[in-house]
């Protein structure tokens, strides 16, 4: 779609997303939503009516078990950095860019971004492979504008509708997933909040922006079963722990109001990790984790497949499913997955690296089927560290940026998979520093501790500071581009110009036809 720009430019974040297109940007006031047209379940062989929990398990209509398995499209209606190569936080690179571009090739160009990402033929790719959910990420900005929040952009609901639609078509689930808020619900890049501290928890204002927000999205969903359910927040950051207690009870309150049957997906608190503060469990909702392992990044020990790692795995899955046994509610594993090195930026030992992470990822399948949980791997595209399909190194995007890229890497910017064997030597002595000068017991108080002093210099320093100022050098390689040429760019993330990562997604293909629905 290309769009032009008809108002004035507003010193709002918000206003970086579909900020004036008139086919998208229509705004809805929270009096006039309920009137916005219900988004109907598509297909003749729809689902009879919404999943719902059943004891330890989730069941369809006639009471038969269902095992989601699935992926995430992360980068899409949420970017993040790593996933396609911008430093720092998505609002950041989306003001560098709009300076860079103008505001009728910066909108020509994200919508064709936006268009191209997921089609119908990533969900025929994924219906391929046996996949039956689909979880959907996204950036509260497509729907709120923060200098107007008490309306709602109907552009979200168009971007979110696409996606729904194209996988259930295939006979796909969708979850829809909020994965950052007003604020920030955590203190990392990927909430979108451009700063190291989760200010959503200290104001009401922002919680009700968001539950309001909530409210529209189920009233919009209520009738869609193809649409397994809500999760209202990926990976909370609560300093508290209680907070995220009470809202979570607020928002499943008040999304029932106007939707009873669907499901509600919960995220843990500490980055869906953490359960102590959990006291009871609400009706009809699953339970998050998030089940990362270490040992499939870089700069950390590596899987070899020993007995003591393997029993380590579990381990750590069991500590953060206790909560769900003991309760007897389902488990859902929302995000997981190592990610991979290539040829150019590992040298010759990148296929046996990506072997090992391959049976990294197995032995946790393998874990995950034991209590025959729900799974969404992290991620499904991107340009070529973690995705199940990666932009091809021969498109418009890949070979402009490649040297950004490079560098970027060189310097450590993106705390995902960071490797510092170039940098690490300047950013130690501060880390000494910290510790030499600050009592060991106040050494890693603040929250999260398992980041600890390094984690919190490194947000400050490289995932903010040092990444913010660098979207400026991202944006300059779009300088003069013309709109056939900003198209080239964005097709890049067509399915057809991308790479199938077949070693994983053959992984997946086994694992899927265990529990095919």
């Amino acid at each position: 779609m290309n769009t032009s720009e008809t108002g004035d430019l507003i010193n709002s974040p918000s206003q970086f997303f579909f900020r004036n297109s008139a086919a998208l940007c229509k705004v809805y006031s929270q009096r006039s939503l309920p009137d916005f047209a219900l988004h109907q379940t598509m297909g003749s062989s729809a689902p009879k009516a919404c999943l719902r929990v059943q004891g330890t398990e989730i069941v369809d209509a006639d009471g038969k078990r269902v095992i989601l398995k699935g992926t995430a499209t992360g980068g899409h209606t949420n970017m993040e950095n790593f996933i396609t190569g911008y430093p720092g936080h998505e609002h950041e690179m989306r003001a560098a860019l709009l300076e860079v571009l103008g505001p009728q090739k910066y909108d020509f160009f994200f919508d064709r971004f936006l268009s191209y990402f997921f089609t119908s033929s990533d969900a025929k790719f994924l219906k391929s492979l046996g996949l039956n959910c689909v979880r959907i990420p996204i950036n509260y900005r497509h729907f709120i504008d923060d200098l107007n929040p008490s309306e709602i952009k109907a552009s979200g609901f168009v971007l979110i509708d696409r996606v729904v639609d194209a996988c259930s078509a295939e006979g796909i689930y969708t979850i829809l997933d909020m994965h950052t808020f007003p604020g920030g619900q955590n203190q990392g890049w990927h909430s979108d909040s451009g700063i190291h501290k989760a200010l959503f928890w200290e104001f009401k204002d922002f919680q009700d922006r968001m539950v309001n927000l909530w409210v529209e999205i189920a009233r919009r969903y209520r009738d869609n079963t193809w649409v397994a359910g809500y999760n209202p927040m990926n990976e909370p950051g609560d300093p508290e722990h209680y907070r995220l207690q009470e809202f979570y009870k607020r928002v499943e309150k008040e999304i029932r109001r106007v939707d009873p049957d669907h499901i509600l997906f919960l995220d843990g608190n500490t980055y869906a990790m953490d359960f102590s503060g959990f006291k009871e469990v609400l009706p009809n909702c699953v339970y998050s984790i998030h089940d990362y392992a270490n040992m499939g990044f870089p700069g950390n020990e590596q899987y070899r497949g020993t007995e003591e790692q393997k029993e380590f795995l579990r381990k750590t899955y069991e500590r953060k499913a206790a909560f769900m046994k003991e309760h007897k509610v389902p488990i859902w594993n929302g995000e997981f997955g190592p990610v991979y090195a290539n040829q150019q930026s590992d040298g010759d030992g990148w296929e046996e690296i990506n072997r090992w992470r391959y049976e990294l990822l197995g032995e946790q399948l393998r874990i995950y089927r034991g209590d025959e949980i729900s799974w969404s791997i992290w991620l499904y595209k991107d340009i070529g560290f973690q995705g199940m399909v990666y932009a091809n190194p021969d498109t418009a995007y890949i070979k402009l940026l490649q040297p950004f890229f490079e560098k970027k890497k060189r310097l450590g910017l993106d705390k995902w998979g960071r490797d510092d064997k170039h940098v690490g030597h300047i950013y130690q002595p501060v880390v000494e520093h910290f510790r030499e000068e600050i009592p060991e017991r106040f050494l890693n108080k603040r929250y999260p501790p398992h980041w600890r002093v390094e984690g919190q210099i490194n947000r400050v320093l490289r995932d903010m500071l040092f990444s913010d100022i660098s979207c400026y050098e991202y944006a300059s390689y779009f300088e003069g581009k013309t709109e056939e040429e900003l198209d080239e760019l964005a097709a890049s993330f067509k399915f057809e110009n991308c790479v199938t990562r077949d070693g994983l997604n053959e992984i997946l293909r086994a694992d899927a036809a265990l529990d095919s629905v």
